[in-house]
């Protein structure tokens, strides 16, 4: 706590040294924040990050010698660490472009740290009207201008890609036409890979990304009009999952590994006095680092070395959101998640275990359908929403990596949650 505080107080010195600097060199701030209330209620355990907080879906089930499932357990917390704090600032011109920046930050952490303040968004932005350019962290372009208006903080994921990454972005805009080229890395959303330490299990790291010296690929264009948006996307991922190995005579080797993927996205949104309709559909390869669903699996296996090549497990991913109103606003959201499966057959010799990588792995299909409430007013807001989550688990067959001999498991879950935004 006391370091907590030591850093609200940095953070505040900085803002109001900023303020005064700027007055002085023609600069505008806009400050922002928020602060957030939220409580969840849970039927049972879940797959999430920072003990429920980033909600996305329910465990398998886990027998003990009694036949009781061990995952078949309720849980709820009430926390505020997705308050916030920011602020735009506008600066002079840097020859004929615009200069603009942005610092936020909130208080989540990472991993299991509570009370920690966390960057989320730090860039600038050099405009020449027709053309951007921006430096920094910010949404990744799979997340894009399209996502769904929830309460729960995942923001749909894993349907909706949820990241933000640092990176060097383009645009260009030409009357309707928007067009994006981005390079993008790793820094708090990270790929799943190989755990070095224990090669069986999966590990999140940016070394794969780090190693590969080859940043994640971004391609979108953009059609806006009269409250529509449009747009399709392709992104390339090239990941070294490891650099070295141990052959079968029991010595270390230099390895070149590397899988690479496409990925590909089409999103709407449509926006008309108080409609809110929005809608996304990615076929996905190892978008791990996105918070999304999949991995990789090993297809053969180099016996001299140890070098593996890998082949990415597909999943199918799309949802849709409507909300309707300005003061009282419900809404309905659903999602839905197919594995399509691996583009080669799994390395599993004599009968072994094939080895994957990844989030979701073991899950066949996924589905969820929500609804909520919320009541809006001029810098308030409290809402209250339901969500139904089904996901069918299996087990793998390493001829196609697809999940056969299925079963369900649902997981109800309730988000209630009060803000004040200034």
């Amino acid at each position: 706590m006391h370091i907590m505080k030591k850093y609200i107080l940095l953070f505040l010195c900085l803002i109001i040294v900023s303020g005064s600097f700027a007055q002085m060199q023609d600069f505008k701030f806009k400050f922002y924040g928020q602060i957030r209330t939220d409580f969840y209620y849970n039927s049972r355990a879940n797959e999430e990050t920072v003990d429920g907080l980033f909600y996305m879906y329910p465990k398998d089930k886990v027998r003990d010698p009694d036949g009781n499932d061990l995952n078949s357990t309720p849980n709820s917390n009430f926390y505020t660490l997705y308050s916030r704090l920011g602020v735009d600032i506008a600066g002079p011109k840097l020859g004929t472009a615009k200069t603009s920046a942005k610092v936020e930050v909130d208080f989540r952490g990472t991993g299991t740290s509570y009370s920690v303040i966390r960057l989320r968004h730090a860039y600038l932005n050099l405009d020449w009207g027709k053309s951007a350019v921006l430096l920094g962290q910010t949404w990744h372009p799979l997340f894009g201008d399209v996502s769904p208006q929830i309460l729960n903080l995942s923001v749909g994921a894993p349907f909706q890609p949820f990241s933000r990454a640092p990176q060097i972005r383009y645009r260009y805009t030409n009357k309707n036409f928007q067009l994006t080229g981005a390079a993008v890395w790793q820094s708090q959303y990270t790929s799943q890979g190989i755990n070095p330490d224990k090669p069986k299990e999966s590990k999140k790291s940016h070394e794969y990304l780090k190693n590969g010296c080859i940043p994640e690929i971004y391609v979108g264009a953009d059609y806006k009009k009269d409250g529509l948006l449009a747009g399709v996307g392709i992104e390339l991922l090239s990941l070294k999952p490891r650099i070295h190995a141990w052959g079968a005579n029991g010595d270390q080797y230099k390895i070149n590994e590397r899988i690479t993927t496409l990925s590909y996205e089409a999103h709407a949104k449509y926006t008309h006095k108080a409609w809110f309709i929005a809608a996304k559909s990615v076929l996905g390869s190892n978008l791990t680092q996105a918070s999304g669903l999949g991995g990789f699996g090993i297809k053969s296996v180099d016996e001299h070395t140890g070098e593996q090549k890998y082949t990415p497990i597909r999943f199918s991913s799309s949802w849709l959101n409507v909300v309707y109103g300005k003061k009282w606003k419900p809404g309905i959201f659903v999602g839905y998640a197919k594995n399509l499966g691996t583009s080669d057959a799994l390395y599993a010799p004599d009968g072994t275990d094939a080895q994957v990588y990844g989030t979701g792995t073991n899950l066949d299909q996924l589905v969820t359908a929500g609804a909520e409430l919320t009541y809006n007013v001029p810098h308030w807001k409290f809402g209250l929403e339901y969500t139904l989550s089904s996901a069918w688990y299996g087990s793998l067959n390493a001829s196609n990596g697809k999940i056969r001999d299925t079963h369900a498991v649902c997981n109800n879950r309730i988000v209630a949650v009060a803000m004040f935004m200034f």
